[in-house]
């Protein structure tokens, strides 16, 4: 088959990687999907649906085993001459995405791995641009509003996988001098907001099961609180983002936020999630520094099923513009939907599917 462009993508099988494949297949379009040995059954077939789906011949997708870690990204050698010379577009996507991931995990993965993507791009004849995903958290602990042109600081990390994201990105940020490179940072990746479909429970799914658990008692005390805003966006507008921006020379050596523009408060989240469930809104709201402690308390997670780890992220002051997301954005009528039009989406997933 003669294939007008090549996209070479990394995260394969994973939840927002095969959602992208799905976004971007086409006849005239092959894929060379890097996958680990131990997931190529599973991407075979998730292949064979996004084919059956798409109308893409299962010809334009080729299944390359290997890894980030290693040299030439463990690529047989034959392989990899092909990619190199037919490849036009790299979309790096695979990390350790886990707030508890360990030290060693965290900096062989997100960070040893971006380098190999980095080198492994270099030596494309034909790119037209390199896609890295980063994430809004490599702000780290900076607080108050976080720029799209922000990246250099000092203010600390919550965990490894904050600290190796943020080194990753100073390293593709390096690039930006001798190639084409979008950087995206989406912010916190919630489910579908058509399906709900989600693969992950974590984040604002913590607080939804939360409630679940007696909502017409839990709902009477809000947890949350009037200062911090969680910034939720939907994997739907996260792919359609990328997706769109990858073929728009407008977004060549940017970085861009793909975040909520008007997040909502904690409490106003928790009052959302209460009242689909529920019919009404919380009544109480203790004192913010009452409800921390008390999350941090050692029987919380028992309690609340929200772990430890995630405590902070409830108590964030950052703000993430989005100001050239929005003007680029705009160009292709995508926008980030209000979390309150789709809730009872992600919520009736949930109940569909209790645990995953």
């Amino acid at each position: 088959m003669i294939f007008r462009e090549s996209f070479f993508i990394t995260g394969f099988p994973g939840f927002i990687a095969t959602r992208l494949v799905e976004r971007l297949a086409r006849s005239e379009t092959q894929f060379f999907l890097l996958v680990q040995p131990q997931f190529v059954a599973r991407a075979m077939e998730e292949i064979e649906e996004i084919a059956d789906f798409t109308g893409t011949p299962l010809e334009s997708f080729a299944i390359v085993e290997g890894d980030i870690t290693k040299e030439n990204l463990g690529i047989d050698y034959d392989d990899l001459q092909s990619i190199l010379y037919e490849a036009t577009d790299v979309f790096h996507l695979a990390a350790a995405y886990d707030l508890a991931v360990d030290r060693d995990t965290a900096f062989a993965v997100n960070l040893e791995g971006t380098r190999q993507v980095n080198a492994f791009v270099g030596e494309l004849k034909n790119l037209r641009r390199y896609n890295y995903i980063s994430t809004c958290y490599v702000a780290g602990k900076r607080e108050g509003e976080i720029r799209e042109s922000d990246l250099v600081h000092n203010s600390g990390f919550r965990n490894f996988y904050e600290e190796t994201k943020y080194l990753a990105e100073l390293e593709v940020e390096a690039l930006k001098e001798t190639l084409p490179v979008t950087v995206f940072r989406p912010s916190v990746v919630v489910g579908d907001s058509q399906t709900g479909e989600t693969t992950k429970y974590d984040g604002i799914y913590y607080l939804i099961q939360y409630l679940r658990k007696a909502p017409t008692l839990l709902r009477i005390l809000n947890v949350g609180n009037d200062k911090v805003r969680l910034n939720l966006v939907p994997v739907d507008f996260v792919v359609d983002a990328i997706a769109a921006l990858s073929r728009d020379r407008r977004a060549d050596r940017k970085t861009i936020a793909l975040a909520d523009p008007n997040p909502l408060t904690t409490s106003q989240l928790f009052d959302v999630i209460a009242k689909d469930l529920t019919g009404r809104k919380s009544e109480f709201r203790p004192p913010p520094l009452i409800v921390e402690k008390m999350l941090n308390v050692s029987f919380s997670p028992r309690v609340t099923g929200l772990p430890h780890y995630a405590v902070p992220y409830f108590f964030i002051d950052q703000a993430y513009d989005t100001t050239q997301a929005k003007s680029l954005l705009r160009h292709h009528n995508v926008s980030c939907p209000r979390f309150e039009n789709y809730v009872s989406n992600i919520i009736d997933f949930v109940e569909e599917n209790p645990s995953l």
